[in-house]
């Protein structure tokens, strides 16, 4: 059985798509991923109002009378810290477990910090940010090394307020000594 001319053409033309197609499928397969295109920048907060910040989609505003400046805010109501920076900055907010012990509100300095130690409570903790006393009991921000956030023995006077690992990074780097704290109801 004899081919014709156009019957090999075709098929070597077919042949030859087929090969193509494939090394442009490896090169493609090998080739390094392009970057996205970056998101359009969101816009700026007004001066000296700083933006309310989001816990789920929902907004969470700094709380009234809470200070100025660069600061902590602790609200021990809601249970929320809240991480202040420069003007124009949108604060860093998040959920916290209050201890037994509350201090007052009013303003306080940073006046003591500790890598990692034993809790009030006997539990491994890191992060440690203290700025007050209450009830003879040493007051200051702190992660559980387990990185648990479970409520305190109410029958124990504890002074730990109790963040997440990543939340306790945070204030580990943003609470240095003598950093301003603000204590709302």
């Amino acid at each position: 059985m004899a081919r014709s001319s156009s019957g090999i053409v075709a098929g070597l033309t077919v042949a030859a798509l087929a090969a193509v197609g494939f090394l442009g499928y490896q090169a493609s397969a090998t080739a390094p991923a392009r970057p996205a295109k970056a998101a359009p920048p969101s816009p700026a907060p007004a001066p000296n109002r700083p933006a309310p910040v989001t816990d789920q989609g929902k907004a969470v505003p700094l709380p009234a009378e809470s200070g100025t400046g660069t600061r902590v805010v602790y609200s021990v109501g809601m249970k929320r810290v809240w991480l202040v920076g420069e003007a124009g900055q949108q604060p860093r907010s998040f959920p916290v477990m209050p201890s037994t012990a509350h201090p007052t509100p009013g303003t306080y300095l940073v006046n003591s910090r500790s890598s990692g130690v034993t809790g009030s409570d006997g539990v491994p903790i890191e992060h440690v940010v203290r700025f007050a006393t209450a009830d003879g009991v040493v007051i200051g921000f702190s992660a559980r090394v387990d990185g648990q956030m479970p409520e305190p023995d109410p029958t124990k006077k504890t002074g730990g307020i109790r963040m997440t690992r990543a939340d306790g990074d945070a204030m580990w780097a943003f609470a240095t000594i003598n950093s301003k704290v603000v204590v709302v109801p």
